[in-house]
């Protein structure tokens, strides 16, 4: 028997409402806030040093389990009270980081909400990547190329950082040239390694308007929902771009892009059409590509240019990090389907809870 077998067999038998479990990073408060207002218990696995906000905020958190380190959750103890207590495990980027894809999909014997396995395909690198799966659905996505020597028209570089391997370091580079200049300068700065040059993806900079369109895929509606459009805050990129051009040419440094917060914001109506058209052939290419596809959540950050075509440049098949600014407001779309405000946590809780009333929990569940 599978692993998916064996977890869809195991919530045949729970009773009544199961909990609603998370790794306590990323957009967990969201899904908690949610969990809470659909009626579910909620489990935070937190790591030492990190626990705090999720024991401050106890309205939307009652139980927290305490690990020396996110990875512990693999441990059988914590599986089997996880079992025990019927959860859900609803997966964010701090789970796939900071446990694995290995892990996730073969050691990891809870019932995870949505497609456990197409988690993997978030990375820019590997057999499964994302620009195999926008390249599946005909959606339009940066150039790539293999080597710096190809380079033939502006770029951005994405590659780990050298410290913080979970960040995704960034650098510009307007010709082959000066690929060349930027990688010398951020190695020396400590910022970038050899190691992670190896895992370098190169692409096209496309200029436009920035948008993470998140999206959710309900197997009860048979349906692909538009919920909410925000856009990213990112250090210190946003302190370089409050200052006037002639300061930043005198400081001369390195902005970093990493993401640290996000603000809501909304699309011309002329473009939802395309936004729907684009989360469809998404949809469909994922059940395609990894069945039974990308189940619940999942974000396509992309830019509009100037001709109103949309580029996505970045994917997230789970639950994005920038639902958080949701909470208590709900998702701007969200209320044309619902008509009221719902945040994207609350609906994963809402397709949890239907699906468990209707018998067909098995159908949301790997």
């Amino acid at each position: 028997m599978s692993v998916v077998e064996e977890m869809r067999e195991l919530v045949r038998f729970y009773k009544g409402k199961p909990s609603i479990a998370a790794i306590a990073s990323h957009s967990a408060l969201d899904l908690f806030d949610g969990a809470k207002d659909e009626g579910f218990k909620t489990i935070a696995v937190c790591q030492k040093g990190r626990e705090k906000p999720y024991l401050k905020f106890k309205r939307v958190v009652d139980e927290c389990i305490l690990l020396d380190k996110y990875k512990d959750v693999l441990k059988e103890e914590i599986q089997e009270r996880l079992r025990e207590e019927q959860a859900i495990f609803v997966p964010n980027r701090s789970f796939a980081v900071y446990v694995g894809y290995d892990a996730i999909e073969y050691d990891f014997k809870v019932p995870i909400f949505g497609n456990r396995y197409i988690l993997r395909w978030e990375e820019r690198v590997g057999e499964k990547n994302y620009y195999k799966l926008l390249d599946e659905a005909g959606i339009r996505r940066p150039k790539t190329f293999k080597s710096p020597e190809e380079i033939d028209r502006p770029v951005i570089v994405k590659l780990p950082e050298a410290k913080r391997r979970v960040e995704r370091g960034f650098f510009i580079a307007m010709d082959k040239d000066e690929y060349y200049e930027r990688v010398e300068e951020l190695l020396r700065e400590g910022i970038i390694d050899e190691e992670g040059l190896k895992e370098a993806v190169i692409e096209e900079l496309v200029l436009g308007a920035h948008f993470n369109v998140n999206y959710f895929y309900s197997v009860i509606m048979k349906d692909v929902e538009l919920h909410s459009v925000d856009r990213r805050i990112q250090s210190d990129l946003d302190g370089w771009l409050r200052l006037p051009a002639r300061e930043q040419l005198r400081l001369r440094g390195n902005p970093r892009m990493i993401e640290v917060g996000h603000i809501p914001t909304t699309l011309r109506e002329s473009l939802l059409t395309k936004v729907f058209d684009m989360g469809e052939r998404f949809f469909e290419a994922t059940k395609r590509l990894e069945p039974p596809g990308a189940l619940g959540p999942f974000t396509l950050q992309a830019v509009v240019t100037p001709e109103l075509e949309f580029v996505v440049f970045d994917v997230a098949p789970r639950m994005g990090g920038g639902n958080n600014v949701y909470m208590g407001l709900g998702s701007q779309y969200s209320k044309l389907y619902f008509g009221e405000t719902v945040s994207l946590g609350r609906r994963v809780a809402m397709e949890i809870r239907l699906a468990s009333e209707m018998g067909r929990l098995q159908e949301v569940v790997t």
